[in-house]
């Protein structure tokens, strides 16, 4: 599976690649997220173990970061059910108080069993993902720039054998108020 999101936000991309490298606080505001600790962290890289509970579905992995303070940051799996797991954020400064952020992400499941359990789970998860960043942005960093634009996403789908849809959606952050009622100027449409 293949997602791949840009997004304009109005915030510098220090501010976004600090919200996004920071995984000790994903439990705060990813609701699939049960627990996430800071294997070993310098300028270079950062390692992570994070736990998804969602719906039943449970599993943990861990991932080994490459990154270059603050335009870029890759996702690399070091362990966990999956055959497959990359990705990058890629942030681009749009002046003092802005950045467009892209976002890709590549992954498929160990097992034919834990792609039929975990893999609607983590599709809603993978197509949030980046609504949520912005969200805990908006939440816990002063205004910048301009509001956040429209985004836009794309989804490929390779089916896995014995793989099904039909988790429950995570709702994406929503103009108007985030997962907890606050105001947010985010903005996510589907293409």
């Amino acid at each position: 599976m293949d997602v791949r999101k840009t997004v304009f936000v109005g915030h510098s991309a220090e501010q976004m690649f600090d919200v996004i490298e920071a995984a000790e606080h994903y439990p705060d505001f990813l609701p699939w997220c049960a627990g996430a600790v800071i294997v070993a962290r310098d300028d270079a890289e950062v390692v992570a173990d994070l736990t998804v509970n969602y719906h039943g579905v449970r599993f943990g992995f861990r991932t080994r970061n490459p990154k270059r303070r603050p335009t870029w940051m890759a996702i690399g799996l070091e362990r966990g059910p999956f055959r497959h797991l990359d990705g990058v954020w890629d942030l681009m400064p749009l002046g003092p108080d802005g950045c467009r952020i892209d976002f890709a992400l590549h992954y498929e499941f160990d097992s034919t069993a834990m792609a039929k359990l975990a893999r609607p789970v983590f599709e809603r998860i993978a197509n949030t993902l980046v609504d949520r960043f912005v969200a805990r942005a908006d939440r816990i960093l002063p205004a910048g720039g301009p509001p956040a634009s429209d985004s836009v996403t794309s989804v490929q789908a390779s089916p896995e054998p014995g793989a099904q849809s039909g988790a429950p959606p995570i709702p994406p952050a929503q103009a108007g108020s985030d997962a907890e009622g606050n105001a947010s100027a985010h903005r996510s449409e589907p293409p």
